[in-house]
């Protein structure tokens, strides 16, 4: 028998037929240890900050702590992950019908899915873990112990970001493998020669800044919907958080549109731009369509700007908790 010469069926197929798998797998593969590294550094990054939080400030992450476990205990954080993880995995095998341009709207579809997953999930346990809190006069026996208002309300502010946090670390690393896969997968069907590994690596590192930008886009929203859940309830509360995503993308393009040049268009669009978040920087769907890098300099100023802006929605949570009668 001569295997190794590939003439000879083994269980009926060729060693000819299992070369090419296994090289597209090969190269499909290779890339994802970027992925599995950034998971790993993203991960201990976070874990130093935990640790930083309880040696700085032991009852704020106490709460942050426990808020944590029960936003990722209820069923919404597990049918969300499960969602996601659903559409990016369908999404490659998704026929576009855009003249090879496949690949831009994976891109697009998988970064605004995990996004407003993300959203989701923070502006629900914002309203169970703050509102409902509150009207249950659960928050009335935290504060009966030795922690103060503003104690914890940060510390359900940290608690309600960190779900959203292994959110974008667990769907953005089946993201990242989905565009990677998509490159084989795009190049066996149009018949085009089998791409590189570095093809597969430059596609995933030019929409990775994609997942950080959202995050930073969660935390500002998340911010928000902390100080709305100091007044009102949970459905209050996501009608003005999703007008506020809806106005946060719109204003900017509005501004810039034909209409922006009406007077009064041009001043309600900068009111607006002033009292809101712009959220049109954290979307790249420039860059994506244009297959031009996320430059490096604009993740620490969108940064930057997220701090800045949650930091006063936060003072703003502050303010309306501190005088709110909570018997």
């Amino acid at each position: 028998m001569h295997l190794a010469t590939g003439n000879v069926p083994l269980l009926g197929v060729t060693d000819s037929w299992l070369g090419p798998i296994f090289e597209a797998l090969a190269t499909w593969l290779k890339p994802l240890w970027l992925v599995a590294v950034g998971a790993v550094a993203v991960v201990a990054v976070l874990y130093g900050v935990w640790i930083l939080l309880r040696l700085a400030a032991p009852k704020v992450a106490a709460i942050a702590r426990t808020t944590a476990k029960e936003a990722m205990a209820q069923p919404v954080f597990f049918v969300l992950l499960a969602l996601g993880a659903f559409a990016i995995i369908v999404f490659p095998f998704i026929p576009y019908n855009t003249f090879g341009e496949d690949i831009k709207m994976l891109k697009g579809s998988g970064l605004t899915t995990i996004r407003v997953l993300a959203i989701i999930l923070v502006l629900w346990t914002a309203s169970v873990s703050i509102a409902s809190e509150i009207e249950g006069r659960t928050a009335l026996t935290l504060l009966s112990k030795p922690v103060g208002r503003r104690q914890l309300i940060i510390g359900k502010f940290l608690g309600i970001i960190a779900p959203a946090a292994i959110l974008f670390i667990v769907l953005g690393a089946l993201f990242l493998a989905s565009v990677s896969y998509k490159v084989q997968y795009d190049a066996r069907e149009s018949c085009k020669p089998e791409p590189s590994w570095q093809q597969c690596r430059d596609e995933m590192q030019q929409v990775s800044p994609g997942l950080l930008l959202g995050f930073f886009e969660t935390v500002a929203l998340a911010s928000i919907s902390v100080a709305i859940s100091t007044r009102l309830p949970m459905i209050p509360n996501l009608v003005i958080c999703a007008s506020v995503y809806v106005l946060g993308h719109l204003v900017p393009i509005l501004a810039q549109s034909a209409m922006g040049k009406i007077e009064f268009v041009r001043i309600v669009a900068n009111l607006l731009s002033a009292v809101l978040p712009v959220l049109e920087n954290f979307n790249i769907e420039g860059s994506i369509a244009t297959e031009q890098p996320v430059p490096p300099e604009y993740l620490p100023w969108a940064a930057l700007y997220t701090v800045l802006f949650s930091t006063a929605a936060m003072l703003l949570a502050l303010l309306m908790f501190e005088d709110r009668d909570l018997a």
